[in-house]
């Protein structure tokens, strides 16, 4: 199983990278986790006729914006699209005039589900938690393939992203201030944060992305968070477009 960053930033591209977009290539299926502007990349990966999954944490412009990419796409296979309750509305009217091309005109088959906290079979495994944000933010983790896979991003701490985390082969998680960082009122996590949670939930491989543009504006700067995630879990990551990691 591979796992490919599209985009890693948060909030908005530069040229560091995009905005937040991960995928997932395992045996049977695409897992696209968020859709920010690094999802138009998908078709440099996407060479089967695989199913095509995309799980939203929620419908926060960076985390979306990339599904106006759609118009440029021929897959034949179907892509399903799930996130919380109100993504179906939110979507129906983002991805439509006047602000896009509308969904019922593009070549592709598309279904949009809304989805709560629960657990969900799907071909696959999936359980739902709502985090903690400035509105709702949906985290996930999958069983597929044999492996245990969590994402959380634009949360703060909280229970449920503890009980996701807990014994994943690999946590993808948020990154969004500097170590030390006071935080200017939306619950995000910093490096240091995001390694106590690996490092108590019993986590194997920890990967830190979704990066806040105005705070990380460099590598050094993601570097640094990585080093510092270290200290506490050393089996940490700093995410940088274009990263690929293999799953085994």
């Amino acid at each position: 199983m591979k796992i490919i960053f599209l985009g890693t930033n948060g909030w908005y591209a530069t040229n560091l990278g995009n905005t937040t977009s991960t995928l997932i290539n395992s045996k049977d299926f695409y897992i696209i986790l968020d859709a920010g502007d690094g999802f138009y990349k998908i078709d440099q990966y996407i060479n089967e006729e695989k199913p095509i999954i995309i799980l939203l944490s929620h419908l926060h412009l960076d985390h979306i914006i990339g599904l106006h990419a759609l118009a440029k796409f021929t897959f034949n296979q179907e892509i399903s699209i799930f996130g919380y309750n109100g993504t179906v509305q939110g979507l129906q009217i983002i991805l439509n005039q006047p602000f896009s091309a509308s969904l019922s005109n593009l070549p592709l088959k598309i279904k949009i589900q809304d989805i709560e906290e629960n657990s969900y079979d799907i071909g696959f495994g999936i359980k739902s938690k709502l985090l903690v944000h400035s509105g709702y933010s949906l985290g996930y983790s999958l069983k597929i393939d044999k492996k245990k896979i969590t994402y959380c991003t634009d949360t703060g701490i909280c229970p449920s992203l503890f009980e996701l985390a807990n014994e994943a082969d690999l946590l993808i998680t948020e990154c969004s201030y500097k170590p030390g960082q006071e935080e200017w009122g939306w619950p995000h996590l910093k490096p240091e944060e995001a390694a106590e949670v690996a490092e108590k939930s019993n986590v194997k491989k920890l990967i830190l992305t979704h990066f806040d543009a105005s705070y990380y504006r460099t590598i050094r700067d993601r570097k640094s968070a990585e080093l510092k995630a270290k200290r506490i879990f050393p089996n940490t990551i700093a995410a940088t477009d274009g990263l690929e990691v293999i799953l085994e």
